[in-house]
């Protein structure tokens, strides 16, 4: 390989073990499951279709928690002690997978969703509290069908180092879909989100007793031992 590949530090360079991934996971909790949505209106069809969601994910075996967005502050307008930040943060610590559903608004997400995902950070020191985690991406919208906001969602979900799932539910004339109750009615829409929450469970069932190995980098192990070796050097200079 020395040869072939002389840019690659051998130490670091770690070929992929099929047993890692296949052992059997001990993981006996069901899958933890955060959902937002990214609307305020008290007749808000982005709840409406995260809280159907959520009961279709009970129903497949998830524990599920919706984080409410109201009276959380704009990124950065407060500390992040913030009971409202410090609530959504510990839900995010807490889950395995999580559903990120809004509408769409001037073709794109709403501020109330890109501010829940802002406060929700990269990395914490040394620990990344979305990587590896299980994502899946909804939008409503007032008009025809659209992608633009699942689009960007899934953006933000794999800058967030999350492991987006390749279905999606976007509900067209959302108005049309909710009763009185804000029960979604039966349509080709609904079962979309069925096959979502099904196949959310899936994967966050396959991946979370190997979601550490699954983003365990090549690059980062080799920056760690850089670090570590410089430390060494420094521990014998003293």
């Amino acid at each position: 390989m020395a040869d072939e590949l002389p840019n690659v530090d051998p130490t670091t360079f770690h070929i992929p073990e099929p047993a890692a991934l296949l052992r059997p996971s001990v993981i006996e909790h069901r899958p933890r499951i955060l959902l937002l949505y990214g609307s305020l209106r008290e007749r808000s069809f982005s709840r409406f279709a995260t809280e159907e969601a959520a009961r279709l994910l009970e129903a497949f075996g998830a524990e599920t928690r919706i984080f409410n967005p109201s009276g959380l502050p704009l990124p950065d307008d407060q500390p992040i002690d913030h009971p409202k930040v410090k609530e959504l943060r510990e839900l995010s610590a807490w889950s395995e997978g999580q559903v990120w559903c809004s509408p769409e608004r001037h073709g794109a997400m709403t501020g109330i969703m890109k501010a829940q995902i802002d406060w929700i950070p990269l990395s914490l020191g040394a620990i990344r509290p979305t990587q590896g985690k299980t994502l899946a991406v909804m939008q409503v919208s007032g008009g025809s069908q659209s992608f633009n906001a699942v689009n960007q969602l899934r953006v933000l979900g794999r800058w967030m180092r999350m492991i987006t799932i390749p279905n999606q539910s976007s509900v067209a004339k959302a108005y049309e879909q909710f009763d009185e109750d804000g029960r979604m009615k039966p349509s080709a829409y609904y079962d979309r989100i069925v096959d979502v929450t099904e196949e959310l469970v899936k994967f966050t069932l396959l991946t979370r007793g190997a979601s550490s190995y699954l983003t365990d980098r090549y690059s980062e192990r080799k920056e760690a031992a850089a670090k570590l070796a410089e430390r060494m050097h420094l521990d014998e200079a003293i």
